[in-house]
């Protein structure tokens, strides 16, 4: 006979989300094709038309969001001279969990001459979230990756501070076989003297800011600082950028997820990438 713990913990697994997008696309005379599409629980793979060659897939969360012991995957090949732009529907939003939390995987992979543009809209954490993110990708010789990923820390518009919760970031890139990236955040109220909020307030993490955002550009050198240097001191929060061992990293802070969207757009723009349509809704 089942007891009153373990009926509840049953509970609750049984009302988790779950999603998976597999996605694969190859050049076909030109244009970019889609080869496989795999969509399960739930998350959706849209593609709106596009006219530049690029093929731009959406990915749809139906369920609205993440909460605690949700588990999602995306995983997108682009094959050789291919050219794929991915993105969300909207900003995703993490919300409070009483137990585990939320995972989220994302697998990337660029063959020989392959482009990809990994545009997701921020993701929004709400107090007590807890997040865990796993991005792994593997470029050959010869691919490009341009890579941008927000994060907002509570919504300042509503009075909203995130003072509870987890949130846990591992990135992991490498360039035929061998790693060039490795990049580890982690927030986390147990270990904080006042929370996640105050660990923001702090100089050297965010001087206040709730809104951060990072960018990828492999390969990436003396161009793409030049070409985000020269906007000076247009934006909104603070953005530095760095170039070593054949790539290029950017990072943003912002008061507020408007600000940190301005200056993300700002910053791809210069950098030749158009953002999606979506972004600007």
């Amino acid at each position: 006979m089942l007891t009153a713990v373990s009926q509840s913990e049953q509970t609750f697994l049984a009302n988790r989300a779950t999603g998976l997008i597999g996605l694969s696309v190859t050049a076909q005379s030109g244009l970019t094709r889609r080869a496989r599409v795999d969509e399960h629980g739930s998350l959706r793979a849209r593609f709106p038309n596009t006219h530049n060659g690029a093929l731009e897939a959406v990915i749809v969360n139906t369920g609205g969001g993440m909460t605690g012991g949700d588990r999602f995957t995306v995983d997108m090949d682009v094959g050789e001279g291919a050219h794929l732009v991915a993105g969300t529907a909207a900003a995703e939003k993490i919300y409070r969990s009483t137990g585990p939390a939320a995972e989220m995987d994302v697998k990337l992979s660029v063959a020989p001459g392959g482009r990809l543009a990994w545009l997701p809209q921020e993701t929004i954490l709400f107090d007590r979230a807890r997040l865990s993110r796993r991005i792994d990708v593997d470029i050959a010789e010869g691919g490009v990756l341009m890579m941008a990923e927000g994060v907002v820390f509570g919504r300042a518009a509503m009075g909203e501070a995130l003072s509870e919760g987890s949130f846990i970031d591992r990135w992991r890139v490498r360039v035929g076989d061998k790693l060039v990236y490795a990049d580890t955040a982690r927030l986390e109220s147990a270990r904080l003297d006042g929370g996640i909020a105050a660990q923001l307030e702090k100089r050297a993490v965010a001087n206040g800011g709730i809104a951060m955002a990072t960018v990828l550009i492999v390969p990436g050198g003396n161009v793409a600082l030049e070409q985000v240097r020269a906007l000076g001191d247009t934006f909104a929060g603070e953005v530095g950028i760095s170039a070593w061992n054949g790539i290029a990293v950017a990072r943003l802070v912002a008061n507020d997820g408007a600000a940190l969207r301005r200056d993300l757009i700002a910053v791809l723009a210069a950098l030749d990438t158009t953002v999606p349509r979506l972004w600007l809704q």
